[in-house]
């Protein structure tokens, strides 16, 4: 029962650090490797509102997601929209912002470890396993999450065009979809998510720099293994490799963690180089 339990609360927080990571790539296309620099400045700017401007928790959390969502914004009209259609450029240039964004919060004077307190203390009893609030906060969140997305993309306006440019980008364009709007709003929705994912687990530990670049990968591998863009196949990896790293821990230690994320990586780029769930067109077999 607790494989079951944590394996849940691991998919979680996988889920929730990635669907950002893919509905920006669903729309737009574009790589955004500056997501996990997002995640971790929302989680330092929450605390500097509370410790700093003097602000209640609760403020704070919705400012810093606000702040998060226009650094989505800044990303792309800043820089992402002049290397747009150049695979290699976007990840380059994002992957700079990422580590721009990361030293800057060192220089700034965030070195070292901080914390920012859970919503609720205490824990409960599930089916026997004692959890603590805040991971089944994280549990609720991440299904209202996916819920809220297939919703919005399906049934609202706004939604609706940025699947059009999802689904064919020239044809969208030719009905007056604007394609740069919608990547904006992909990277402000995108960057909004990666903040909430902040808010919501960066209370589960000790928060540090570093913290940005491990996020990122988390968000990476499982939008890989599911399919990049593919939300249906962000869920569905989150909770394989959730699953697979907690039964790897339970078995083999906690050392092998992240082999489980590499490793699922390599093989269903050997295998399925699309994803589990992903609509991209196959690799070619090379003889």
């Amino acid at each position: 029962m607790d494989i079951l339990i944590y394996g849940l609360i691991n998919a979680a927080s996988l889920i929730l650090l990635a669907v950002g990571f893919s509905l920006i790539y669903g729309v737009s296309r574009v790589a955004n490797f500056a997501h996990g620099a997002v995640y971790i400045a929302t989680g330092f700017i929450a605390w500097a509102l509370m410790n700093k401007a003097g602000l209640n928790y609760p403020l704070s959390i919705v400012l810093s997601v606000v702040v998060s969502a226009l650094l989505g914004v800044g990303i792309y009209q800043g820089l992402l929209i002049r290397v747009r259609g150049m695979p290699a450029s976007e990840i380059i240039a994002s992957f700079a912002i990422a580590m721009g964004m990361i030293e800057a919060l060192k220089v700034v004077g965030f070195v070292g470890s901080y914390g920012n307190p859970v919503f609720v203390r205490g824990s409960v009893e599930v089916l026997g396993i004692p959890v603590d609030y805040q991971r089944l906060i994280s549990v609720l969140v991440a299904f209202g999450t996916v819920v809220f997305l297939y919703v919005f993309i399906r049934r609202t306006k706004i939604g609706l065009s940025l699947r059009g440019i999802a689904q064919d980008e020239r044809s969208s364009m030719m009905l007056g979809i604007n394609s740069d709007l919608a990547a904006t709003i992909s990277l402000a929705i995108g960057s909004a998510l990666a903040g909430i994912a902040a808010v919501v687990l960066l209370p589960l530990g000790n928060m540090y720099p570093g913290i940005g670049y491990e996020a990122l990968i988390y968000a990476v591998a499982v939008c890989i293994v599911g399919g990049l863009g593919s939300l249906g196949g962000t869920v569905f990896a989150g909770l394989m490799i959730a699953f697979a790293q907690v039964i790897t821990v339970r078995f083999l230690g906690g050392q092998w963690r992240m082999l489980v994320i590499f490793l699922a990586i390599l093989v269903i780029l050997v295998f399925k180089p699309s994803g589990l769930l992903g609509r991209q067109k196959e690799l070619e077999e090379r003889v």
